[in-house]
């Protein structure tokens, strides 16, 4: 197989006043691979080269870039779908977070919006004797959301969170917030709407569609942020 240009992002800041570019020809054989097999092959070369890994097996969402544009998890992107019918594959870090180093981003605003929305159950009842059990069909309410690894794949692709990362919490937290939000087992569904009511937490959402677009787990964010808008309607926001 011919050999492929991989064009990485670099960036350590107590060296590098701007951010670089870095070209590196890898085997063709790496084409039957994914990513992070790439990343992890260059990093033995170039052991300066930093990047984020774990689990291998897009279950972690550690290993979140951005691939030739597009938002994914090296773990589980094959390398060959990546370059299409291109011989470069450019790799990133996540788009609209401050970069540490190379492809390691700041994600602590990230999971600051993740804590505003209280992903916990909240249910003051006496704790009954077993788990507190749920009918199949209120359990089956929670696919599609509670399989979220919390990547940041969704929100990074945002251009409303790029714009208002403070105060828009963006379409990470938001299917989060609804899979809280359809539990039968939570009783503070009123109070959890309640700190939803402000022009940005939620409303922000313009529909662009780029989370349920980059969601690796093949989510969708989109539709669960507007389930919320309905909830937040029907109360009278």
């Amino acid at each position: 197989m011919n050999p492929f240009t991989v064009r990485l992002f670099r960036y350590h800041p107590e060296h590098d006043d701007q951010p670089w570019s870095q070209d590196v020809e890898v085997d063709g054989s790496f084409r039957n691979r994914m990513v992070l097999d790439v990343l992890e092959h260059l990093k033995t070369r170039d052991t300066t080269l930093v990047f984020r890994r774990s689990c291998r097996e897009g279950v972690c969402g550690s290993d979140g870039l951005n691939i030739n544009g597009r938002n994914a998890l090296g773990c589980i992107t094959p390398v060959e779908e990546a370059l299409g019918n291109k011989d470069l594959l450019e790799i990133r870090p996540l788009p609209g977070m401050p970069v540490i180093r190379d492809l390691v981003v700041d994600q602590s605003l990230f999971f600051e919006q993740y804590k505003r929305i209280q992903p916990w159950l909240i249910n003051n009842k006496p704790a009954p004797g077993i788990e507190r059990l749920q009918s199949p069909e209120d359990r089956a309410k929670l696919d599609g959301l509670y399989e979220c690894i919390l990547c940041a794949c969704c929100s990074s692709a945002c251009p409303s969170w790029w714009w208002n990362p403070e105060k828009y919490i963006g379409p990470s937290g938001l299917l989060q917030a609804h899979r809280f939000l359809q539990d039968s087992r939570d009783t503070a569904t009123a109070e959890r709407l309640e700190k939803l009511q402000d022009p940005f937490s939620v409303f922000r959402c313009r529909g662009i569609g780029n989370c349920t677009a980059y969601c690796p787990k093949g989510l969708n964010p989109m539709k669960a942020i507007g389930r919320i808008k309905e909830m937040l309607f029907r109360e009278g926001v």
